[in-house]
């Protein structure tokens, strides 16, 4: 520590991830694998800092040997599987199977080397779409189609 500025050096401070309850609750499910460990808990921290969801936890998955995360969006809304994973890893059919079994709605969250964070959906089987949102009219295709000319 620098007595004239009363600060910390950098190099000296722990890291605050490991230090986190919620990272040492990952570690303890010995998953073995870092790298989705520390994607689980980034989604983690997104879930409950950011998105605000409630009663976020993590399980472990012995088929998958990664952490995964389980959630409600509001307080009455369903639980919620996150699988967490970095870009780089594969993904299998069989294990979004795993993962659907559980019973609850499945979000895959995959985590870029810069923290991004996307969500989708997964399903078991194919789901309709919603409508779109908005202001749209259906105007029918042949009000835009314009007549040949005939020569």
């Amino acid at each position: 520590m620098s007595e004239s500025s009363g600060r910390t050096d950098v190099s000296e401070r722990p890291n605050w991830i490991l230090q986190h309850p919620a990272y040492q609750q990952m570690k303890s499910l010995e998953v073995g694998d870092c790298a989705q460990m520390h994607a689980a808990f980034l989604v983690y921290m997104d879930l409950v800092e950011v998105r605000r969801w409630k009663d976020v936890s993590c399980v472990k998955s012995p088929e998958l040997q990664v952490v995964l995360l389980e959630g409600r969006e509001k307080d009455t809304a369903p639980i919620h599987t996150i699988l967490p994973l970095p870009v780089d890893r594969p993904l299998s059919h069989k294990s979004i199977r795993y993962v659907l079994d559980r019973g609850f709605p499945m979000l895959l969250c995959a985590v870029a080397s810069d923290s991004t964070l996307v969500y989708q959906r997964m399903t078991d089987g194919l789901v309709t779409p919603d409508p779109p949102a908005g202001p749209f009219e259906d105007a029918g295709r042949r009000q835009h189609r314009k007549r040949r000319q005939r020569p």
